[in-house]
């Protein structure tokens, strides 16, 4: 079944609340190598201006993965996940998150466009503290292969 272009446009109900935490921050620090003392020290991140650690860059993948997750998923889109590669990842931060954030995601597909024996399939995704302070936008591009 090919990928359902009505669902361009579509937007799907926020995440469940999900809070910041020095832990998780540290264990995604360690993970992808960033030995930055703001992802571990709070002193250091308070005396850089911050009100607590703060995450790498990229540990909104952490949070949209769960939001777009639940948007590739639905089986009336009919996206293969077993032929798909990730095409492109970024991130646009209006702040860094920081522990003790709690934050939801909210994705929308975007775009769906069939390139030959392939289809691109656009992600947006704004998470936002729970009292509506935007902190991040994640847009994604997966690429669908064809048989």
């Amino acid at each position: 079944m090919p990928v359902n272009p009505d669902f361009a446009g579509r937007t799907f109900p926020p995440s469940e609340p999900y809070e910041v935490s020095r832990v998780k921050i540290a264990e995604f620090a360690q993970a992808i190598g960033d030995l930055s003392p703001l992802c571990r020290d709070r002193a250091a991140a308070q005396a850089a201006g911050y009100p607590d650690v703060i995450a790498p860059p990229t540990f909104a993948i952490v949070i949209t993965m769960a939001s777009s997750g639940h948007a590739i998923a639905d089986d009336e889109l009919g996206l293969d996940y077993s032929m798909v590669v990730h095409g492109e990842q970024r991130f646009e931060h209006a702040r860094p998150l920081h522990a003790g954030d709690v934050v939801v995601a909210q994705t929308t597909i975007t775009d769906i466009t069939p390139r030959r024996t392939m289809t691109m399939l656009t992600t947006r995704t704004e998470i936002t503290t729970t009292g509506g302070e935007h902190v991040c936008t994640a847009l994604s591009t997966l690429v669908e292969r064809g048989a």
